[in-house]
């Protein structure tokens, strides 16, 4: 039996997710998704996930990069010391391709899991799990490039349109999707917001932004997309470097 996903505690406004990227066992942030273009920040991901929580994060945003390279669970330990270091909610990404993954994260208690690659190759798997656990605990992670769908951690393109993707996987129960613009991830240089506006209102999903981010500004920017459906934010590389404080983020 699988414990019950805890409330997340809201205020009005955007929900902003600090992520932590794991890969062999440390907190790191890739440009691009480029395993070649790492830059580690903290050898224990788990005081990372502390200090987030400590300053008033309401839920954590974590990718199992090693895991969505080599498509299957890798950082269990981390994974596993963060889900004991923190109260509260989690969401994880990354090497989720079997229902079996699925179910060993959620019982570990892990809130929800984003879903992409599986989605594509396997979706019949995806059914099942949206069956077995629910739509609040099965997102769709959707990582497009030039409006197409891209997965095995964004090492391969598919001629997939990311919109008409989302709405498929909407009509069989997919609440929320989580978007990713590739060219802006890890780069600094603000999201790309017509894609994000474009994608909520044509899929119809509930969104989180994710990509790009570096300022309270674009946040101010996703914040004035919320009636669109996009009422949530990750942010990464950002507070890592400096260029956003996690107070400054928590007031959107």
């Amino acid at each position: 039996m699988f414990k019950k996903q805890p409330e997340i505690k809201r205020q009005p406004g955007m929900l902003i997710l600090p992520a932590i990227d794991l890969k062999n066992g440390r907190c790191v942030r890739l440009v691009q998704g480029r395993a070649d273009q790492e830059t580690v920040y903290h050898d224990d991901p788990a005081q990372m996930a502390r200090q987030f929580a400590a300053g008033g994060a309401k839920m954590l945003h974590l990718v199992d990069l090693d895991g969505a390279f080599e498509g299957r669970r890798v950082n269990q330990e981390a994974i596993a010391a963060i889900r004991g270091a923190v109260d509260i909610p989690l969401e994880l990404g990354g090497g989720m391709r079997t229902l079996e993954d699925m179910a060993a994260m959620i019982d570990q208690g892990i809130d929800s899991v984003i879903v992409g690659t599986v989605a594509v190759s396997a979706p019949e798997i995806v059914q099942a799990a949206l069956e077995r656990f629910g739509s609040d605990r099965i997102q769709l992670g959707i990582d497009a490039k030039a409006g197409k769908v891209a997965v095995r951690g964004w090492v391969e393109e598919t001629a997939l349109d990311a919109v008409d993707f989302a709405r498929g996987w909407k009509a069989k129960g997919i609440v929320r999707a989580i978007f990713t613009d590739i060219a802006r991830d890890g780069m600094l240089v603000g999201p790309n917001l017509d894609a994000v506006k474009n994608f909520a209102r044509a899929s119809g999903l509930k969104v989180t932004a994710s990509g790009g981010v570096t300022r309270a500004e674009d946040l101010a920017a996703l914040a004035a997309l919320e009636p669109e459906g996009v009422d949530r934010a990750i942010v990464g590389k950002a507070l890592y470097e400096g260029t956003l404080t996690l107070k400054e983020a928590l007031a959107f």
